[in-house]
C-alpha cells in the first residue's frame, strides 16, 4: 500500500496537554511530539461576606488551553502544512462549558474536584431513586459526574444555567471554537450520566426530573464524525492557507475511549486496563450491561468506538504510589519510581493488603500514614519501610484488578483474556507482572501512548486510510512494542486475595 498521511492528535490531560503528529506510510504509524504544555486547576477565592462559609472554587483555564492548542497546530502547520490531513481532540471526562445564546462561554469551566457537588448525590436521589437513575444511564455513581455538577447549579439557582443555551464537554468545546460546530461526541456524552443508552440519546425525562434544562444538550455524533474544516479565522491564526483541507475529526473524545481503541488486541473477548494515576478495568462490549448486579457493583457503561460500550470500573491506580513519593520527597527523601520499584522487589511479599479504593485514600495527603492506619485497623502489620509499603500498594492494585475482572466475567458470562494494559502505567513492569500473577492471565503491556494512538487511528478510519478498527489494531501491533507477562506461579496470591476480600467486606 502506497500512502503517506499525517494526522494530529491533541491529547488533553488533567496535568498536561500534548499535540502529537502521527505519520502513516501504509505499513507503520510513527509518533512525534509537536508541542507540550502544562494544565491544572485554578483556585479562585470565594467572595467574602456572602454569609455561608467561604469556599474557594476550582476551574480550568479554558482560554489558555485554546491558545496552547492553536500554538500546537501552528507549529505542526509550519512544518507539515498541506500534508496535514486531519486533527482530533481527546480529553478527560465529565467537565464542560456552557455557552449563551450568542455562543459565548459563560464563565470558566469548573474542575471536577470542586466542592460544589458535595451532597448532590443525595439531592439527586431525593428527586429520583438511585436505582432508576442507574437504570436510565448505566453509569457508576460519582459525585463529579456532569449530572451532579449541573444539579448543583439548579440547587443554587445559578444565573449561568438560566442563560445557558448550549452544553459542551471539554473536547467538544474546543471543537466548537475551531469549527463552529456545536455537537457532543458519543464517548464523552455517555460519561456525563445524562445519556440513556437504551434511547441512544440524552435522557430528557431524567434531566427534567432533576430540574436541568434539556434544551441545552446538543446533537450527539459518533466517533469518527467529520466536523468539517477550521473556521477561516482559526485557519489564518494557525498559519494554514485559505482553502486548507485539514479536517477536524471527532475521535473517541474521551481519553479512555481513545486509549482502548489503541489497544493492540487481535480478537474480541479481551480485558483491558487503562493504567495511570487512575486505573480503569473493563471489557469492550456490544451493548450496555445494566442490571441489579452491575448496579450493586457500581460498574459503568461508557461509550466506545465501533458501536461498543466500555463496561468497566474505576480502581484508584498509581495515585497511591504518586502520593507516597510526594510525601517522602517533602520529607527530604526524593526517590525515583525506579528506586521505589527496586526497594519493593527486595521486600517480602504479602506483608499487608489494602483496598486501594478505600475512602481514606482519595484525597491528597500523607499516604504512607493513611496506609499504615488502614493496616492497623484491619489487624495487619504496618509496612516497616518504603519497599514494603510500595510492594503493598502494587500487590493490592493487582488483587483489586482481579476482583474487578472476576465481576466482569460474572456479568458478561465469559472468560476474558488476555489482559491488555495500556497507558503510562505500563512502564511499571512490576505491576504488570503482579497483575499476571494475581489473575492467572497473560498480560500484554503497551503501548504507553495508547490514547494518542487511538485518537490517530479513529481519524485514519474516518478518512478511509484504514478500513476498520481491526485493521487499525493490527497497525498498532506492527508499529509499537509491547511486553508480554505470563503468570509466574509464585505461591501466596490466592491467600492474599482472600485477605483483600476480607478488607472489602
Amino acid at each position: 500500500m502506497s500512502l503517506s498521511r499525517k494526522y494530529l492528535a491533541i491529547d488533553l490531560g488533567a496535568e498536561s496537554g500534548r499535540v502529537i503528529l502521527g505519520q502513516f506510510d501504509g505499513r507503520r504509524l510513527e509518533l512525534s511530539e509537536v508541542h507540550r504544555f502544562s494544565n491544572g486547576p485554578v483556585h479562585v477565592p470565594a467572595r467574602p461576606g456572602s454569609g455561608a462559609p467561604a469556599k474557594d472554587s476550582i476551574h480550568w483555564d479554558a482560554l489558555r488551553l485554546l491558545a496552547e492548542i492553536k500554538k500546537g497546530i501552528s507549529l505542526a502547520a509550519a512544518q507539515h502544512g498541506p500534508e496535514l490531513a486531519s486533527l482530533g481532540i481527546d480529553a478527560w471526562g465529565v467537565d464542560y462549558g456552557l455557552l449563551d445564546q450568542s455562543g459565548a462561554l459563560i464563565g470558566n469551566p469548573y474542575h471536577y474536584r470542586d466542592s460544589r457537588t458535595d451532597g448532590m448525590l443525595e439531592e439527586a436521589f431525593r428527586r429520583m431513586p438511585r436505582a432508576e437513575i442507574y437504570d436510565r444511564t448505566g453509569i457508576q455513581f460519582l459525585s463529579l459526574n456532569s449530572l451532579y455538577q449541573l444539579l448543583s447549579l439548579v440547587v443554587e439557582r445559578s444565573p449561568s444555567l438560566i442563560i445557558a443555551e448550549t452544553f459542551l464537554t471539554i473536547p467538544n468545546l474546543f471543537n466548537y471554537w475551531l469549527t463552529g460546530v456545536a455537537a457532543c461526541e458519543f464517548t464523552h456524552a455517555t460519561t456525563t450520566q445524562c445519556y440513556n443508552p437504551r434511547l441512544n440519546d440524552w435522557d430528557r425525562a431524567l434531566l427534567e426530573q432533576l430540574g436541568i434544562p434539556a434544551h441545552i444538550f446538543p446533537p450527539i455524533v459518533l466517533p469518527g464524525a467529520n466536523l468539517g474544516r477550521l473556521l477561516p479565522s482559526a485557519a489564518e491564526e494557525v498559519g494554514l492557507p485559505a482553502g486548507s483541507k485539514l479536517a477536524v475529526i471527532a475521535p473517541a473524545t474521551h481519553d479512555t475511549g481513545s486509549a482502548v481503541a489503541g489497544a493492540p488486541a487481535e480478537k474480541p473477548g479481551f480485558a483491558w486496563i487503562s493504567s495511570g494515576t487512575w486505573s480503569i478495568v473493563g471489557v469492550e462490549w456490544p451493548t450496555a450491561v445494566i442490571n441489579e448486579r452491575s448496579l450493586a457493583y457500581n460498574f459503568t457503561n461508557e461509550g466506545g468506538v465501533d458501536n461498543t460500550f466500555r463496561f468497566s470500573r474505576n480502581v484508584m491506580g498509581l495515585w497511591l504510589l504518586q502520593e507516597c513519593r510526594r510525601t517522602w520527597a517533602a520529607q527530604g527523601d526524593d526517590l525515583s519510581y525506579a528506586d521505589l520499584t527496586r526497594l519493593a522487589a527486595q521486600a517480602k511479599p504479602f506483608q499487608a493488603i489494602i483496598d486501594p479504593d478505600h475512602g481514606e485514600f482519595f484525597k491528597p495527603g500523607d499516604m504512607p500514614a493513611r496506609i499504615g492506619r488502614f493496616c492497623q485497623q484491619t489487624g495487619q502489620p504496618v509496612p516497616e519501610d518504603k519497599g514494603a509499603l510500595v510492594r503493598c500498594v502494587l500487590e493490592s492494585l493487582a488483587l483489586k484488578y482481579r476482583w474487578v475482572l472476576e465481576r466482569l466475567e460474572e456479568m458478561v458470562g465469559q472468560r476474558l483474556a488476555p489482559v491488555h494494559i495500556v497507558g503510562g502505567g505500563t512502564q511499571n513492569q512490576m505491576l504488570s507482572q503482579f497483575t499476571a500473577d494475581a489473575t492467572g492471565l497473560q498480560v500484554i503491556a503497551g503501548p504507553v501512548e495508547a490514547t494518542a494512538i487511538g485518537n490517530l487511528l479513529v481519524q485514519a478510519v474516518a478518512l478511509r486510510d484504514l478500513s476498520s478498527l481491526q485493521e487499525a489494531r493490527a497497525l498498532v501491533r506492527a508499529s509499537f512494542p509491547t511486553t508480554v507477562f505470563e503468570p509466574s506461579g509464585q505461591p501466596g496470591w490466592d491467600e492474599a486475595y482472600q485477605r483483600l476480600l476480607a478488607c472489602l467486606s
